[in-house]
């Protein structure tokens, strides 16, 4: 069965063709600049082309989409009849979606009212689906939620100390994200533990750009670092991470600015970008701070210290851990990174292997054979992750 993995942004549009048989991506690819100049990236057959057009709205860049896949020279399929099912991405479900599901009228209308909670992201999502049915009628399309992993969550890790009418009223409550990525390298971590995964306490460290940590018990998230929105949590690339909301007046009143604006900054300009004034990527501030560049140290440190802090609260509220998983950007590949972590974590009495952590990319064993707790570099794929779920509700 042909899965079409789609994961569409407000002005861009990424997509997978995956066999759900073999696991295998026979094309993929990214179009960029939707609405603006357009470009796609595609890659298949061993080889990547790169084109510029003009993709003024999203309907447009699935319809490119298609026409690569179908290509002669290009194309990996005969005719769209190879496409059995679409599965899509969907950043927020709230509380509506504990699972993946079926799209159906009734299910777009539920993703619309949560688009308070994700604006930018879920009249995103939608537009995909909208462009695909389109494109593919009579095609089953699946949504996957980056939410719905977390809302096994009991309440006394989802609610905030505030007046509960917001909560009542509002859905103002931790929901969680990377949901897709924190459950699929939960069941492969406790695969390649030797882990009952029902019966198994983990602890899961998604480090990118974007970064989560989730604490998981007999295979459910019992709580996760991301919030009502992806801001809340570790310092990221460019999102500051947990802070004292008292600032966000602060400096709304000192530089005269307004709470929109603050909250781009908290998103777009904050984090190891705004400590460093460097760059967002944790490979430039590991160069910067070889160089002597104090402030790139500094980001280093605080990333680090946060992913510790977070580790060790979710080891006492699993009650233990059994293992604990590094992946995405960082903890797939950046040593140096990786190597604070596990000496900040060094009191749970684990201990690195320096050769193992000469990997990139790669599941391996981070920890050696004698740590207490054993440190798994786990790649995440979110994509693949997807295709199965929607497989399962397709067949």
């Amino acid at each position: 069965m042909n899965i079409l993995v789609v994961n569409c942004g407000s002005s861009s549009l990424k997509f997978q063709l995956i066999d759900s048989e073999t696991e295998q991506v026979s094309a993929s690819g990214n179009c960029e600049r939707i609405g603006l100049d357009g470009k796609i990236t595609y890659k298949a057959h061993g080889d990547k082309f790169v084109t510029e057009t003009d993709l003024p709205e999203h309907g447009i860049a699935i319809k490119k989409v298609l026409e690569l896949l179908v290509d002669k020279e290009r194309g990996v399929i005969n005719s769209l009849d190879e496409i059995h099912a679409v599965g899509h991405r969907m950043v927020h479900g709230g509380e509506k979606f504990s699972s993946s599901v079926v799209i159906t009228e009734d299910v777009i209308k539920d993703i619309e009212s949560c688009n308070d909670l994700a604006p930018l992201h879920n009249p995103a999502n939608i537009l995909g689906v909208r462009a695909c049915q389109e494109a593919m009628p009579g095609v089953k399309h699946v949504a996957v939620f980056d939410t719905a992993f977390h809302q096994t969550m009991p309440a006394k890790a989802y609610l905030y100390g505030l007046p509960k009418e917001y909560y009542e009223k509002y859905g103002v409550r931790r929901y969680g994200f990377h949901g897709t990525s924190h459950s699929f390298v939960s069941k492969r971590l406790a695969e390649l533990a030797g882990l009952d995964y029902n019966n198994s306490k983990m602890i899961v460290c998604h480090i990118g750009s974007g970064a989560s940590i989730s604490a998981i018990k007999d295979g459910k998230s019992i709580d996760t670092s991301m919030g009502m929105t992806p801001l809340e949590g570790l310092v990221m690339g460019t999102r500051s991470g947990d802070i004292d909301p008292a600032i966000i007046e602060f400096i709304c009143q000192k530089e005269n600015i307004s709470v929109s604006e603050m909250t781009t900054i908290l998103n777009k300009k904050s984090g190891v970008l705004g400590l460093s004034g460097v760059s967002n990527d944790f490979r430039d501030l590991v160069d910067a701070r070889e160089s002597g560049n104090k402030d790139a140290a500094n980001a280093l440190d605080v990333l680090v210290y946060r992913i510790v802090k977070y580790i060790g609260a979710y080891y006492m509220a699993l009650g233990g851990v059994d293992a604990i998983a590094l992946t995405a950007g960082a903890g797939e590949n950046n040593k140096e990174v990786r190597e604070m972590i596990m000496e900040g974590i060094s009191a749970l009495g684990v201990k690195i292997d320096e050769k193992a952590n000469q990997t990139r990319g790669e599941e391996i064993l981070l920890s050696t054979k004698d740590s207490k707790v054993p440190v798994w570099i786990v790649p995440t794929n979110e994509e693949l992750a997807i295709a199965r779920e929607t497989a399962r509700l397709v067949k």
